[in-house]
């Protein structure tokens, strides 16, 4: 009754010893079959006075044959004293009032129900009387990036104007430069709809005038005005909405099994989730982790470590959380088969119909998604980025040394070529999954793809039942041949021609993953910006071999590009203000010191952490506090050795180093803000030559360099041929082996696009194939292997 945190029965004594907290409150519902009346059935209803807490009822149990009853009592501690609730004589007013608020207040996750998520969205008064500028702008179904620095993530339409900018920059390190809302400081057009979320049933629209998200009521005829058509999914020409074609309903029924007798599971390793509205790519995504040994390890089977170390809102703590989830997925607890007398109770009334509750993953699912803008919803998400998303907060909150994400890890090297001098650049990247595209052109079926095609048209255009769906069949060897196969590069910039030019990159394995995670790219757009899916069968192989696209590196012959970087191209609005803010710290953006001021930082080092950011704002000033707040000078006043003109400072912030090799410390503020540490920062720019873009480069091809006052690195300086004598970093931590797979787990998603439909998992367990289907969990008899979305592939022991 202090924090206000609830624990179960087996855990209340480990917080009582930890923190010495001695009272709780024990809530408690009873569940019971209701008496009979004289004709059989139950008595008639009458308000039940006996239920006053918020609770969630459960579902399969059938109201009207059952009645509940709360009980509520605090408890204190060590001697477990109990005083039943209310109980106005025996505690003290304070205590009485603050359990009357505990037993009144509403549950935590109502808000979260999906029947009343949408309703929480005002309409913006912007929406009915929007002005939309016909200045032609038509905007593609892809290929989106920032008009003012390129990123080709977290992308918003401008509704007014049509211009596509990035949002702003989250503390998780994910987001963009907050170019759309400068644009409206700039311009006032108030509503922008995020790229990527458009759908028939609406999109994510943001009022930056309002400060909020919002519906736009008449957001089709505005996305109409730049070429989008989000409506024509809304029906077909016979009638039927997307979901209730023929098709449709057969992936359904063969991905869920539907037609089959399937045989519940029970016991560890066999509990389901509950669906949250529309969880199911978390259920799914998280069923497949804690099958892998790794991660079971390092969360539950530290278990007490972690449970007894965790801070004092252990609501907030990754660790926690994830080993609660697994704790209750593996142990068995919550996946018991009824027991015999229950079983023939139920035949006798002919109601035999095995339930599994499954555990419900709210807090979970709250702490993870908090602050993302997609995962917070309530909607339908894609599984791929949720599985990306978990494994960047396990690196951030890794156990020690320990890493259960490292079994994903591996290390990509790209060959870009310049089709014109044909010469070569190698590099080497970080991955976690394998991205397979579609390779529609080798089916195997085509005549009778072409067949079924004109037959569907043609029942369409006389509004006939259509015919049985023709799926292409694709063999996984052709998906695998155009994953190796040359592409072309974008706006290739050749530093032999020092100009732009014409370039193609192929990829292979620098390293193979202990667990590889295969996605198979089957979700694209059409020309008219409706979200296609490929709907096709790829003859998945229950043992892989990829040992044939290991990378070779530099090959005799061959001729590397000159290491030039190509000239950095600043917004004029930037560059103006990150130069001036150079020249001249009187300039200083006081709000965004003021900002930081009020969460408790010194005044003088909010006002260094605005200088050495550029003004940027207070969220990025912000992350160069938490990287320089152990630094000695932190909270001393603002001082500019060397203090000169523009011309030195832009030289010193875009590109030269000086004499001893020391890198700009304006550079490497810009860097440290951006959350890296210091000493990272600094060796990224000395093997770069102080080149702020190649240098980031450098950062993300080296995530497992550790800050270390004693860490120093080895490295040539092109520039003078003058050999620095210090350590070299150590690379990406990999467990490099075999290329030889065999398959334990798939995920497969239902419907045309991932921001609906539904996910389901099969696991291969003890020998034989397992289907979770949110809370149900059950003996695959079919297991579909050839429609799946993300494959799971285990390394086989050379």
């Amino acid at each position: 009754m202090n924090t206000f945190l609830a624990f179960g029965r087996e855990h209340v004594e480990r917080h009582f010893r930890k923190t010495g907290q001695s009272v709780y409150m024990h809530l408690k519902r009873h569940v019971r079959e209701k008496v009979k009346g004289a004709s059989g059935g139950a008595l008639p209803k009458r308000r039940n006075s006996k239920i006053f807490l918020d609770l969630d009822t459960d579902d399969d149990l059938n109201s009207d044959d059952y009645e509940y009853e709360d009980e509520a009592k605090l408890v204190i501690f060590p001697d477990h004293y109990e005083i039943a609730l209310p109980n106005i004589e025996e505690l003290p007013a304070l205590v009485t009032i603050a359990c009357d608020a505990v037993l009144s207040s509403k549950s935590p996750y109502r808000k979260q129900d999906p029947d009343t998520w949408e309703h929480e969205l005002p309409v913006s008064k912007y929406a009915n009387n929007l002005t939309q500028l016909d200045n032609g702008v038509r905007i593609p179904p892809s290929g989106w990036k920032c008009a003012r620095c390129d990123l080709r993530e977290n992308l918003w339409l401008n509704l007014t104007d049509g211009s596509v900018l990035c949002g702003k920059w989250f503390f998780d390190s994910s987001g963009g430069n907050g170019h759309a809302l400068e644009h409206y400081r700039d311009m006032g057009y108030p509503l922008a709809v995020k790229l990527g979320t458009i759908t028939p049933d609406g999109a994510d629209v943001y009022s930056f005038q309002e400060e909020e998200p919002v519906t736009d009521p008449h957001l089709a005829k505005h996305l109409a005005h730049f070429g989008i058509d989000m409506l024509h999914m809304h029906g077909t020409e016979n009638g039927l909405r997307d979901n209730d074609i023929k098709p449709r309903v057969s992936e359904w029924e063969v991905i869920q099994e539907t037609g089959t007798k399937l045989k519940p599971m029970y016991g560890p390793g066999y509990t389901g989730l509950k669906n949250l509205g529309n969880s199911c790519y978390l259920s799914s995504v998280m069923q497949a982790i804690f099958s892998i040994p790794e991660f079971q390890r390092a969360y539950v089977g530290n278990l007490p470590r972690i449970f007894d170390y965790s801070p004092l809102d252990p609501t907030q703590d990754f660790n926690t959380q994830m080993t609660k989830l697994g704790h209750g997925l593996l142990s068995g607890q919550y996946s018991k088969p009824p027991v015999k007398s229950e079983l023939i109770e139920q035949v006798m009334k002919e109601e035999h119909k095995p339930q599994q509750n499954g555990i419900s993953p709210r807090m979970f699912k709250a702490f993870v998604s908090k602050s993302h803008p997609e995962f917070s919803s309530n909607r339908q998400q894609d599984a791929q980025e949720f599985f990306l998303h978990l494994v960047n907060l396990v690196e951030r909150n890794r156990i020690g040394s320990e890493n259960p994400s490292d079994v994903f890890r591996f290390l990509v090297e790209e060959r870009i070529q310049c089709c014109q001098t044909r010469k070569v650049r190698y590099t080497e990247r970080v991955d976690y999954l394998m991205q397979l595209p579609v390779a529609m052109e080798a089916a195997t079926n085509k005549d009778e793809l072409i067949a079924y095609e004109l037959t569907r048209r043609e029942a369409e255009a006389n509004r006939r039942p259509l015919p049985e769906l023709v799926r292409a069949k694709i063999p996984f060897s052709a998906c695998l041949q155009a994953f190796s196969e040359p592409e072309n590069v974008d706006d290739f910039w050749s530093s032999a021609l020092q100009a732009k030019s014409a370039g193609v990159k192929t990829s292979r394995f620098a390293s193979f993953p202990e667990y590889l995670v295969v996605q198979i790219k089957k979700f694209t757009f059409g020309l008219d910006w409706v979200p296609k899916k490929f709907d096709v069968s790829i003859d998945m192989p229950d043992l892989l071999d990829i040992n044939h696209l290991r990378a070779r590196g530099l090959q005799p012959g061959e001729e590397e590009l000159p290491d030039i970087s190509p000239p950095i191209v600043i917004p004029d609005d930037s560059k103006d203000r990150l130069m001036n803010q150079l020249i001249d710290p009187s300039d200083i953006d006081e709000s965004s010191v003021m900002q930081l001021a009020e969460m408790g930082f010194p005044l003088e080092a909010c006002r260094k952490a605005v200088y050495f950011t550029g003004n940027m704002g207070a969220e990025v000033a912000f992350n160069w506090i938490i990287v320089h707040m152990e630094e000695p000078d932190f909270a001393e006043p603002l001082t500019m050795p060397g203090y000169g003109g523009a011309a030195s400072a832009g030289a010193s912030v875009f590109g030269a180093t000086g004499l001893d090799n020391q890198p700009p410390e304006e550079t490497v503020s810009i860097i440290t803000s951006m959350g890296f540490h210091r000493n990272q920062a600094i060796q990224a720019l000395r093997a770069t030559n102080s080149n702020l873009e190649r240098a980031l480069d450098w950062i993300f091809s080296h995530p497992e360099f550790e800050e270390d006052s004693d860490f120093v690195i080895e490295m040539e300086n092109n520039a003078n041929a003058n050999i620095i004598s210090e350590a070299k970093p150590e690379g990406p931590r990999v467990k490099d082996g075999s290329g030889m797979y065999e398959l334990f787990a798939f995920i497969s998603h239902m419907g045309t696009s991932t921001m609906s439909g539904h996910y389901v998992c099969h696991i291969k367990k003890e020998g034989r194939w397992v289907i979770y289907n949110d809370h149900r969990v059950c003996a695959s008899e079919r297991p579909p292997k050839d429609l799946g979305y993300m494959y799971f592939y285990r390394r086989i022991p050379s």
